[in-house]
């Protein structure tokens, strides 16, 4: 079983020409809501692929009979949930302009529940974006962590980033967060790969870079035609993590996590086209060759 921790959410996503510089505007071409969350984008991921997930998370009134309460229970996502009645499900507001580059606008609503909330102990705990204590805690506590600070990552104090940190057994960030991340702790990108043993890199569609057992793995992306960069980063985490519990080497699920989110690019909305296993094998044997069988792992 997978355990993620973060926020559920509604996302409200649409295309503009440009992003608007300060105290500018611009048009909005295309407006549609999808289902989201980062944490809940990577559960609903991981049940598609086959696997077991648990998503601890935080919902307002709004959310126990909605759609998207029916659709994550038709996936078979597991519900550990702090609910808020007088509160909305987090919910964000993303802009994406013709070139790709997006800005992301997001209300917390009932994810102030993480601040009071217990955290859990958890064999294998995947911390996506949620309240910056609420992942120290889950981090000291579970046996086994990975992390990615997501867009969250610049309201991380340096000794929060330490704490998470001295737990983590893998970190995921892209290159924008990692950057952040060495100038809130005051380090080189090389002393925090040290720290947590693997690391994973994205770099948007220039691919992602792995960090294990002091080698460096370049991963190139799976080609396809662009819908929306929405939930990639995502769908990466689960299928890493998806293939990672089945006992795949780190490079094999980094490549697992890459075609994972070729799927989702191609198609609006972060959970609208996540592939089952079978789909994923297929069009990763077209582009990485055969997926090797998996070896036994004591995590």
């Amino acid at each position: 079983m997978i355990s993620i921790v973060g926020h559920t959410a509604i996302d409200n996503i649409s295309r503009v020409p440009h992003l608007p510089a300060k105290n500018c505007s611009t048009h909005i071409s295309d407006r549609q809501i999808y289902f989201g969350g980062g944490a809940a984008n990577i559960a609903a991921g991981i049940a598609t692929l086959g696997e077991q997930v648990t998503l601890i998370s935080c919902i307002g009134n709004d959310f126990p009979g909605s759609e998207y309460d029916l659709w994550m229970n038709r996936i078979g996502i597991h519900q550990q949930f702090f609910s808020v009645p007088d509160a909305h499900t987090p919910t964000a507001f993303m802009f994406t302009d013709d070139s790709g580059d997006q800005m992301t606008f997001f209300e917390w609503g009932a994810s102030k529940a993480f601040a009071y909330s217990e955290a859990p102990s958890l064999p294998f705990v995947h911390m996506a974006t949620a309240d910056p204590e609420f992942n120290c805690r889950v981090a000291e506590r579970s046996e086994f962590t990975s992390f990615d600070p997501g867009q969250d990552v610049f309201w991380y104090t340096k000794e929060q980033l330490g704490t998470i940190l001295a737990n983590t057994d893998i970190l995921f960030a892209n290159q924008h967060e990692i950057r952040q991340m060495c100038t809130t702790l005051g380090v080189t990108k090389d002393t925090i790969i040290r720290q947590v043993g693997t690391a994973i890199f994205t770099m948007s569609g220039d691919g992602s870079t792995l960090y294990s057992e002091g080698a460096e793995h370049f991963i190139p992306v799976v080609p396809v035609a662009l819908a929306d960069p929405t939930g990639a980063g995502d769908s990466y985490r689960a299928g890493f993590l998806s293939a990672f519990v089945r006992g795949y080497q780190p490079l094999t699920c980094c490549k697992v996590g890459t075609v994972t989110a070729s799927f989702v690019v191609e198609h609006v909305g972060c959970q609208t086209h996540l592939p089952d296993w079978n789909a994923m094998r297929t069009r990763y044997e077209h582009n990485f060759g055969t997926l090797e069988s998996p070896v036994s792992r004591n995590s």
